[in-house]
């Protein structure tokens, strides 16, 4: 355990995060913190159930003189996106976060923090652990596998909660309360191709997009900064048209709601084009750190001589690729009419993976709106299909969460935290992926709510949890719980 995060105040919340840093739980490997919150609820000898699917749920009784109060879950999910820099020696299945403090601010050394949802979890220990507290019943509900699939809320069952409000604390933004959240779907494609023999008298090629910022496919869809599959495609877009060039791998991107930070291809240009494809080459990387240098000031494009590869993929095949992969739409597809600062749709075109004989591409489409949601998937897997990929499905998809601006349990956060802060919270809808449209439909008359404290670049290297917010967080969900409305 770091203790000097552990020291950090309050303490009853940061002893707890610096504790699950040291228990590896990337998304579908979750098995270590189930135990780890399986035995912290037994230590506490409180009511500790895990249900068929993983999910762990931890019951604590409304303390004296607060029974009168409606019951209230606390829902966060036990897994991290394992992110990490190309040049990082890390194993997430079994080695522990190297989190250190650098001012304000709680970071990884090159990987992701696991703050998300990390902190969340760590806020929900602390409330079961209290011996000095109001609140009524509470239910710390941990679901597994929010990151890949939401197989947790998928799996949840209706007969499992007591409670009548859902407090999510897996937002990102102290001072802010969401209401509301997008949906979503995955596009995953499959491009079949035959291998070749490397053409002769040929020179290979590596092609190295790294240094991008990547970040959260919601929360930072909007913010202009480069999708590295994208940016290497168009090197391999302009290699197949104008240089003769083969292509042998590309392999870009990681996770499907992650912005893509870095990609790699390997490809073999003629002899007698070579000057011209590096002049090329040149020319477009100006074009694209000009078009980025504002938002990737990191960016790094590199191109360098490797040795032959033993096959290319066949022409007709690269040429269908390359085409269908620059017309997939990547970004923001729409704003909220109503809310104009607030992304209604986009899409993330998250990975790109050679196989042995195979490409599969994975995308993720998210909306505030079911319809517009299927609509994009189904504009996204057109593109696919009329560039004869051999398998476009379309899977995975959860709804989005419906705002409900005469929520109690709304209002009850809304007052509190004007008489914590002094100051109005905002009251947002989010263009990420919560739970809280799943849970809901499995509950269909609970109260939802989700807040938390600030946290920046999430599923990236570069993500950090901002330590002030932490105690103001903790101060107000502290707060809510003792005001929590009447049953």
């Amino acid at each position: 355990m770091n203790q000097e995060i552990a020291n950090l105040e309050p303490q009853s919340v940061w002893k707890h995060f610096a504790a699950i840093c040291d228990v590896p739980r990337p998304s579908k490997k979750e098995e270590k913190m189930v135990e780890f919150m399986t035995a912290f609820g037994n230590s506490l000898g409180l009511e500790t159930i895990v249900d068929e699917i993983g999910n762990v749920l931890i019951r604590k009784e409304a303390t004296p003189g607060m029974e009168g109060r409606k019951g209230i879950v606390l829902q966060g999910h036990l897994d991290m996106v394992p992110q990490k820099n190309s040049d990082k020696t890390h194993d997430f299945e079994t080695d522990p976060i190297d989190a250190y403090i650098d001012g304000e601010w709680v970071k990884a050394n090159g990987t992701t923090l696991g703050a998300d949802n990390g902190i969340g979890l760590a806020a929900a220990m602390a409330v079961l652990a209290a011996n000095d507290m109001q609140h009524g019943l509470i239910e710390a509900l941990f679901t597994t596998d929010e990151e890949t699939g939401m197989t947790g809320a998928f799996g949840l069952k209706d007969d499992l909660l007591e409670g009548d409000i859902l407090i999510n604390l897996d937002s990102e933004d102290e001072g802010e309360l969401f209401i509301g959240c997008a949906g979503g779907v995955d596009t995953n494609v499959v491009f079949d191709f035959e291998k070749e023999d490397v053409p002769p008298r040929v020179k290979a090629y590596k092609i190295n997009i790294t240094g991008l910022r990547g970040g959260h496919s919601g929360c930072d869809i909007h913010l202009g900064r480069g999708n590295a599959n994208k940016i290497i495609n168009r090197f391999l877009w302009d290699g197949d048209r104008n240089h003769g060039a083969r292509i042998h791998s590309v392999d870009g991107g990681s996770l499907r709601n992650a912005l893509p930070r870095e990609a790699f291809a390997t490809v073999c240009i003629p002899n007698a084009g070579v000057d011209a494809f590096k002049a090329s080459f040149d020319s477009i990387t100006q074009q694209i750190t000009n078009e980025l240098s504002v938002t990737e000031p990191n960016l790094h494009i590199e191109l360098r001589e490797t040795d032959e590869p033993t096959f290319v993929m066949d022409s007709a095949a690269q040429t269908r690729f390359v085409k269908a992969v620059y017309g997939c739409q990547h970004g923001v597809y729409n704003m909220i009419p109503d809310m104009p600062d607030v992304v209604e749709t986009s899409n993330n075109l998250a990975m790109i993976k050679f196989k042995d004989s195979s490409i599969e591409i994975g995308t993720l489409q998210r909306s505030s709106i079911d319809s517009a949601k299927d609509d994009l998937a189904t504009t996204i897997g057109s593109v696919f299909e009329l560039a004869g990929a051999s398998k476009v499905v379309h899977e995975g998809s959860y709804p989005g969460w419906k705002p409900n601006l005469s929520s109690p349990i709304l209002a009850a956060c809304k007052d509190q935290y004007k008489q914590c802060f002094g100051v109005d919270a905002e009251v947002k809808v989010i263009h990420a992926g919560l739970e809280c449209g799943l849970i809901g439909d499995v509950y269909p008359n609970m109260d939802l709510i989700s807040f938390g404290p600030t946290i920046r670049n999430p599923h990236s290297p570069d993500e950090m949890l901002n330590i002030p917010t932490v105690k103001k967080f903790w101060s107000f969900l502290v707060e809510v719980l003792k005001n929590a409305p009447e049953k």
